[in-house]
Order: structure tokens, then C-alpha cells, then sequence
């Protein structure tokens, strides 16, 4: 990141606060990149604790009333920001491929996606309904019910750009919150133009921030006394800091970390299904996500016909600029991971592996000026081993790791073993195998024969083991519960003919 963004900058993305872009004049700025290309096409201000003090102090001043708004009036703001969101997401899915680089499909796909937790979170009125008992003693009932936070933030990464951050502000907001969102740098314009669709929809101002920059806007975010409640997705030792530092300062805290996501492949799989699959979900938005599948286990004897199947698809991908509707796969985000992604590649070698596709080597195909993008084409390692850093670290790009076991017992072992939880899948036509792989694996979201088991909406988001921090998913109804806390009301109406004082103690009668 530069510290004073390049003169060649065009277009410039500041943040949002209180209802309308910041004023000011950034101490530090950012470049915004097109992958396709290597240019920079623009420039991002990031933010000082002085700009998050005051988009924390917007929203806590919208929450006041925001929280004491009418659920019908909250559904009301939210489906009108659901049908302008759909109207304008072919401008949204442009945003996303112009600085993250992914194709045109996917990045519509992305949005698409994120617009399924909008039409969840329109349901508030039935979401926040609480529970009611009617003389639990004589002439007393109970009843609960749930309450928000006030302010929360999310910090998003640079891979989803418009769909993370939409895993949790509409929760938060149609649950009467405030919220600070910091978006990743690398492709912050998503986050901007989500803003501005949210103020045309009626959303009071300061109930919606975004502040934009770097760890700076995150420790100031994470320190803020008026900050309640912080959600996070990254990477497994950033999410692990975020949770420490966020629940010391007395926050509640869910943090979503990485992943090393397994996809095992049975002997009575059909094994073109297998292929198709690890394919897509190896190399889709080129393997920059976290639940992409990054290590494909290969039961005996199938490793060698299945490894012939996916390099023959691998071999027919297009490349290409993601703007180019030809194109299957875009660049990487940055030049920088382009090459960190690339080194596993010669490393994965030196340990013992064998490079059965070698991305380098893939052509680029489609539009004009792409010779200085951040390419990398979709590789295939095989004999991979356990101890092998391809298959040890998140590499979060299009390498894809064949590891052999001789058994299903030994890849469940394989599987159990990851310190990480976040998604699996197992590809076999046996209904009982299938059945017994899920109730054995050891993480959070499981797929029998789908490749990438992304619940839906009202269903929630999460792993297990060092792929989260804290007890509470994203989305869905444990989505709802981390956005408010629960208060139960226990209330007498006294009969006029009732009276007389009881030092006793209280029971049930």
C-alpha cells in the first residue's frame, strides 16, 4: 500500500459516514488495482481513528431511534433496498470484476447470493418473535424477547466484496442496529455503492457507515468503547487476533477464519461427476475463496483415472480478463499473491509432489492489455503428502492438491486431522457411506456429491475448529441472535382484591 496513492489515479473511493461520502482530506491513501491489466485505476482514502471515531459516533447517535423503529417500518426499508439492489446488480457485479478480477458470471453469482440474506433479513417482524407463557404462577406470565446491540462493525475480506459484508449488515440493521462496516482495500468500491442504494431506500443516516484503510481502521474499530459487537471473515491468524483483542475490550465477537477445505472422492463415485466438481470448485474465481476446495483426497484405486479427468478439463478452462464474457477464470487480486500463490508450485515439487498441471504455463486469452494482470492459470499437484506445505497452508488460489488414501477410514482420519473446519464434501452412491461420512467429519458445513456447501440464508455459515472464532455463525438464526441479546420479562397484574405484605421467599405456586 502506498502511503500517498499514485498521481495516475482515476476515479476516488472515500468513505461513508453519517449519510454521505467524508469531506476530508485522507493522511494516507491506497491503490486500486485492475488484475486484468496491472493498472491502477484508482486511488482508496484510508482511515485514521479520528474518521472511525466519527462513523462510530454517526452510528451511535442514528441507533437511538433506528432500534425503536417499527419492525413493519424496518421490512420496509429492507425490501425496498432488496429491489434497489437488484436493479442495479449488473452495475455491482461490474464493480467487483474492475478490482477484484473475477469473472462476470461470479461476481453476479456473488451478489445474487448476498441478496438471499436480504430477502432473510426481510422476514425481521417473524425473526424477532419471542415467546410467551401465560400464568407460569398464580396471575404471573413470562415472556421474552430480543433486543439490539446498538452500534456493530464487520470487517469483510477482499474476495467477496459485496456478498460477506451482506452476510451481516442486513441482520444487523433489520434487527435495529447501526453499522460500521470496514470493507477489505484491494476492491472497496462495492461497499460504497451498497451505501448509497441503502440511503435512496430510506435508511436513516448514520444507521449505514463504511470507513475504508488498512489493520489501522481495524485496531480503532476494535478498541472503540462504543463498538458492541465486531464480525469478522479473513484469514485464520488475523481472525484469531480479532477475537482476542475484540473480546478482551468486552465485545462479542464471531470470527471467521481460513480454511483447507477437503473434497473426498470414494471408489464408487462416478467419477466424471467428481471431475466437473473439482474443477469448479478448485479453480472457480480463481480459488479465491474460502470455501473452495483446495485438497482433493482420492480413495484407492480411483487417484489415477480421476487425475487424468480433471487435467484433461483443466487443460480446455479459458483465462481471461473477467470482463470478457468468454472468460471461465480472471486473474488473482494482486500481483503480490499472484506470486506467493505461484511459489507453492516449485515448493510442492521440492517435498515431493508431482506437478500435473502447471498453471504458468496456461494462455490468457481474450481482450486487449492483459500482459501485465496477475495471471496464474489452474494447476494440479499430485502425490501430495500430508506433511507438504501445499496441503498444510491455505493457499487461496488456483492450486489444487490430490493427497491418496488407501482407505475411507484413513481419508475421515486425513479430513479429522486439518486444524481447520470450515467446509467438506464427499463424492460417492453409497446413501449409507454418504450418511456416516457426515455424522464422522470433524467441521462445520459438510456436501454429499456438491462440491461447495454454502447453506442458504436461513440456514447459517460456519466452520469449526481454527476456521472460527467465537460460538456464533453468520446468517441465519444464530445470525439474528449475535445481533441482539435476549431479555425475558416476568409481570403481575395484582387483583385489586389482592394485598398484603410476604417476606418469604418467592415460589412457583
Amino acid at each position: 500500500m502506498a502511503k500517498h496513492a499514485s498521481a495516475r489515479a482515476g476515479k476516488h473511493c472515500t468513505h461513508w459516514i453519517g449519510g454521505k461520502p467524508w469531506s476530508g482530506v485522507a493522511a494516507r491513501q491506497g491503490d486500486i488495482y485492475d488484475p486484468a491489466t496491472g493498472q491502477v485505476t484508482g486511488v482508496v482514502d484510508f482511515a485514521a481513528p479520528d474518521e472511525v471515531d466519527d462513523a462510530v459516533a454517526a452510528a451511535k447517535e442514528a441507533a437511538k431511534t433506528w432500534g425503536r423503529v417499527s419492525l413493519a417500518r424496518r421490512a420496509t426499508v429492507l425490501f425496498a433496498f432488496r429491489e434497489l439492489v437488484r436493479s442495479r446488480s449488473g452495475e455491482l457485479a461490474a464493480l467487483i470484476t474492475s478490482e477484484h478480477g473475477k469473472v462476470a458470471a461470479d461476481a453476479a453469482g456473488e451478489v445474487a447470493r448476498g441478496l438471499e440474506v436480504v430477502e432473510f433479513a426481510c422476514g425481521i417482524p417473524h425473526l424477532l418473535k419471542g415467546g410467551f407463557s401465560e400464568n407460569v404462577s398464580t396471575g404471573v406470565d413470562s415472556y421474552s424477547l430480543r433486543q439490539p446491540l446498538g452500534v456493530v462493525a464487520g470487517i469483510t475480506p477482499f474476495n467477496f466484496p459485496a456478498m460477506v459484508p451482506m452476510w451481516m449488515f442486513p441482520v444487523a440493521i433489520a434487527a435495529g442496529n447501526a453499522f460500521v462496516l470496514k470493507p477489505s482495500e484491494k476492491d472497496p468500491s462495492a461497499s460504497v455503492l451498497l451505501a448509497r442504494l441503502w440511503a435512496e431506500a430510506g435508511l436513516p443516516d448514520g444507521v449505514f457507515n463504511v470507513v475504508h484503510g488498512d489493520k489501522v481502521a481495524v485496531g480503532a474499530l476494535l478498541a472503540h468503547p462504543d463498538v458492541a459487537a465486531v464480525s469478522f471473515v479473513g484469514s485464520t491468524p488475523v481472525a484469531r487476533s480479532v477475537y482476542e483483542v475484540g473480546t478482551r475490550a468486552g465485545k462479542r465477537v464471531q470470527a471467521l477464519g481460513g480454511a483447507k477445505n477437503h473434497m473426498v472422492v470414494l471408489p464408487d463415485a462416478d467419477l466424471d461427476l467428481a471431475a466437473d466438481a473439482a474443477v469448479s470448485a478448485g479453480f472457480g474465481s480463481a480459488g479465491e475463496r474460502c470455501m473452495a476446495v483446495s485438497a482433493l483426497v482420492a480413495v484407492d484405486p480411483v487417484g489415477d483415472e480421476l487425475v487424468a479427468k480433471i487435467a484433461e478439463r483443466v487443460g480446455k478452462l479459458t483465462v481471461g480478463p473477467g470482463a470478457d464474457p468468454r472468460s471461465e477464470m480472471g486473474p488473482l487480486v494482486t500481483g503480490a499473491h499472484r506470486d506467493k500463490v505461484a511459489s507453492y508450485l516449485d515448493s510442492g515439487v521440492e517435498q515431493g509432489a508431482t506437478l500435473a498441471v502447471d498453471g504458468r504455463a496456461h494462455p490468457v486469452e481474450g481482450g486487449d492489455g492483459h500482459g501485465g494482470g496477475f495471471w496464474l492459470g489452474p494447476s494440479l499437484l499430485d502425490h501430495v503428502t500430508p506433511d507438504n506445505t501445499a496441503y498444510t497452508d491455505e493457499i487461496f488460489g488456483p492450486v489444487l492438491s490430490v493427497v491418496r488414501a488407501r482407505s475411507y477410514a484413513d481419508a475421515v482420519a486425513l479430513v479429522n486431522a486439518s486444524p481447520y473446519g470450515n467446509g467438506v464434501a464427499v463424492f460417492t452412491n453409497d446413501g449409507g457411506a454418504a450418511r456416516r461420512f457426515a455424522s464422522e467429519c470433524e467441521i462445520g458445513m459438510v456436501g454429499v456429491n456438491v462440491p461447495i456447501p454454502v447453506p442458504m440464508a436461513y440456514y447459517s455459515f460456519g466452520g469449526w475448529k481454527a476456521s472460527l472464532f467465537g460460538d456464533t455463525h453468520v446468517h441465519g438464526t444464530e445470525g439474528v441472535h449475535f445481533y441482539t441479546r435476549g431479555k425475558v420479562v416476568t409481570s403481575r397484574w395484582p387483583d385489586p382484591s389482592h394485598g398484603g405484605v410476604n417476606l418469604g421467599f418467592p415460589v412457583n405456586s
